[in-house]
C-alpha cells in the first residue's frame, strides 16, 4: 500500500508541474506580466526551492524530482514575468 501512494504522490507532483505550463505558455504568447502575481509566483518558487532541499535531507527522490519540475515551470512563469515587468518598467 506504501508503494502505491508514493507512486500516486510523485505522479501529483507531476501533474503539479503541468498545472504551471498553461500560464508559461501564456505569458510567452502576449510578452506581458498583465495579471501575473509576481508575489504568488515568487512564493511558489521559493516553496519549491525548499521542498527541494527537504526531498535531499529525506533522500525522498518523488520529492526532489516532482519539486524540480515544478520549480523549472513554476520559475518560468515567475521568470517571465520578471522581464516583461522589468520591461515595462523600464520603458
Amino acid at each position: 500500500m506504501r508503494e502505491i501512494f508514493q507512486w500516486l504522490f510523485g505522479l501529483g507532483l507531476g501533474c503539479n508541474a503541468a498545472l504551471f505550463v498553461p500560464q508559461v505558455i501564456a505569458v510567452w504568447r502576449k510578452k506581458t506580466d498583465e495579471g501575473i502575481s509576481l508575489i504568488t509566483f515568487g512564493g511558489f518558487s521559493v516553496l519549491q526551492a525548499v521542498g527541494i532541499v527537504h526531498g535531499a535531507y529525506e533522500r525522498d527522490w518523488s520529492l526532489i524530482l516532482g519539486m524540480a519540475a515544478s520549480l523549472l515551470t513554476c520559475g518560468a512563469v515567475t521568470a517571465l514575468t520578471v522581464f516583461y515587468r522589468w520591461k515595462r518598467l523600464s520603458a
